[in-house]
Parts: C-alpha cells; sequence; structure tokens
C-alpha cells in the first residue's frame, strides 16, 4: 500500500512544529522557505519543485 502526502501539508506541519517549538537555525529557515514557495505558487515555483521531487525519488532509491 502507498501513501501519498501533499507537499504543502507535510511542510506545513513541520513549518507549525518549527514555530511552536521556537526552533532557530538552517534547518528551520530552509522548511519555512519551501512551505513559503509551496505555498504561494510563484515563478520559482517550478525549479523548486523539481529539485525537491529529485530529492524525494533519491531517498526513494535509498530505500531500494
Amino acid at each position: 500500500m502507498t501513501l501519498t502526502v501533499s507537499a504543502v501539508l507535510l511542510f506545513g506541519l513541520a513549518s507549525a512544529v518549527a514555530v511552536k517549538t521556537r526552533s532557530t537555525g538552517a534547518g528551520a529557515a530552509v522548511l519555512l522557505f519551501l512551505f513559503g514557495f509551496f505555498t504561494a505558487g510563484t515563478g520559482a515555483y517550478g525549479p523548486i519543485h523539481d529539485l525537491v521531487a529529485s530529492f524525494a525519488r533519491f531517498l526513494t532509491q535509498l530505500g531500494h
């Protein structure tokens, strides 16, 4: 069985946790940056989406 989760939902949940725990640092900044681009759908959405999709495929291949 395959479970799919929206990137906006995933980054939104992680952003909420980062804000709630008052996380600071590069990881929290990248997380909020990605969440903003996925929700806004700006012109930079395409390249950033391709980068994240490529990274997700890479992580998937690590398991095989």
